[in-house]
């Protein structure tokens, strides 16, 4: 009965040092993982990470020990703080920059259109670039072509 709980606990604590592992960049390979690098600091981080569980450290604090010993570039995952903030919502930014900016062209071009349909009805002559507009906006598309549609 012993033993299987002594099996179950190296287990957790393997299973432990795993999981953490994988989140750790090795320091001299820089691109794998510590769990995947067989470098000396790869293999001694591994044992710290180990004899840290065994010494009834929770993972935080592992990370938290990892991270003030090799700097936040050893986590896979930094912390969003405000250093990291610019570069967490950068593509929220970029993203919400290019809708507006495509919402603005839309919005301008029907509002050309209803200045357009409003010269027309006071007779004023549309320029080659505003005719070219108004066809394009009012000729209806083509059909579609039903290509899965036997005998079209």
């Amino acid at each position: 009965m012993a033993a299987e709980e002594d099996v179950k606990q190296r287990q957790i604590i393997e299973n432990r040092a795993r999981n953490i592992s994988h989140n750790v960049r090795c320091t001299e390979c820089g691109s794998q993982s510590i769990e995947d690098s067989q470098a000396d600091v790869a293999i001694l981080l591994r044992k710290l990470i180990r004899d840290e569980i065994k010494a009834g450290k929770s993972d935080k604090e592992i990370y938290k020990k990892l991270e003030d010993d090799y700097g936040e570039t050893v986590l896979y995952a930094p912390k969003f703080d405000l250093q990291t903030a610019g570069i967490w919502l950068s593509p929220v930014i970029v993203g919400g920059i290019a809708a507006g900016i495509w919402a603005y062209q839309k919005h301008r071009q029907r509002t050309n259109v209803h200045i357009m349909a409003l010269n027309l009805v006071r007779g004023v002559p549309l320029t080659p670039r505003e005719k070219e507009t108004m066809l394009d906006i009012l000729t209806p598309p083509p059909p579609p072509i039903k290509w899965w549609w036997p005998g079209k």
